[in-house]
């Protein structure tokens, strides 16, 4: 039985993986104001990798001796997060990091409808409604039709599909894979894609700031896996999981503080819808998990 010291673990070990993902995209965005997007992909791509390796090496978490399955499975994964990098990290450069951040958080939405339509997931009307409300809050988001209306909006929400199939491939992955193995080819997949398509790009000098953020990025996105990996083994998961949505906190100070944005009163009531309805369902989940376990308990 899960202790409310072992919840408590967790929804800091949550919040701590968020700000550390956070940070780096905030990283991201600064050095990309100077930095090709490829160039700036392929090192903190590369640094990861390296990192990651010496990391499980230390740890004895690397193996690649996997099953045919969970090979081809690891594959997709790591295009969809070759996806995922090249969109998200686009519409990081090119709009307020707290408004990407909004749009990203609908991917416990997109992740529960995916599986219900792909993999025929239970999925009642009470979520099902809070997933069409959810999506209601990204269009107040985006606002298509409008002047304020970018196409990097609709790159962080191709961002989303992204992460959803890599989502959903994780779910099928043998418990037998490690989490490192996973980390480093996605991670190593990430810095591909960014030495291929740097090949075509000029690259700008690297100044000691640069390196700083690079490195910042690297070390957070690092930080954040770890504690993503943490959380998985502390507390309550659907207890702890609502906490994804410190996020929001963080981007909007950030954005503030380091690059002077702020969101539309419009923006904020969206990203509002999201967190909300990501909880309820999160919450809805876990209340429909323990209803399923109770008369297992009782025989």
């Amino acid at each position: 039985m899960t202790s409310p010291s072992d919840n408590t673990r967790g929804a800091l070990l949550m919040m701590a993986s968020m700000a550390a993902f956070t940070l780096n995209d905030a990283c991201m965005k600064a050095v990309g104001q100077d930095l090709p997007f490829f160039q700036a992909v392929f090192l903190r791509g590369m640094a990861t990798t390296v990192l990651l390796v010496l990391l499980a090496h230390v740890m004895g978490g690397l193996r690649f001796d996997l099953s045919p399955r969970d090979k081809g499975i690891v594959a997709i994964r790591s295009v969809a997060e070759v996806g995922a990098a090249f969109f998200f990290i686009t519409a990081l450069f090119n709009m307020p990091i707290a408004n990407a951040t909004a749009i990203i958080q609908t991917i416990p939405l997109s992740v529960t409808l995916a599986g219900a339509l792909f993999f025929r997931e239970p999925l009642g009307w009470r979520r099902f409604t809070a997933i069409l409300v959810g999506f209601a809050g990204v269009l107040l988001i985006v606002r298509p039709g409008t002047e304020g209306f970018t196409i990097y909006s609709v790159y962080a929400l191709v961002s989303v599909l992204f992460v959803t199939i890599r989502d959903l491939a994780t779910r099928r992955l043998s418990r037998e894979v490690p989490s490192l193995t996973v980390a480093v080819s996605a991670a190593a997949g990430v810095a591909l894609f960014g030495a291929i398509g740097s090949l075509g790009t000029t690259w700008a000098p690297v100044t000691p700031q640069h390196a700083a953020l690079l490195a910042g990025a690297t070390i957070f996105v690092i930080g954040g896996y770890l504690f993503s990996v943490m959380v998985m083994r502390v507390g309550d998961l659907s207890l702890v999981a609502p906490f994804r949505y410190t996020s929001l906190i963080w981007a909007l100070l950030l954005g503030l503080f380091i690059f002077g944005d702020w969101p539309s009163v419009l923006t904020l009531i969206g990203a509002s819808v999201i967190a909300g309805t990501g909880i309820y369902t999160l919450l809805r989940e876990r209340h429909l998990r323990r209803r399923a376990v109770m008369p297992l308990r009782m025989r």
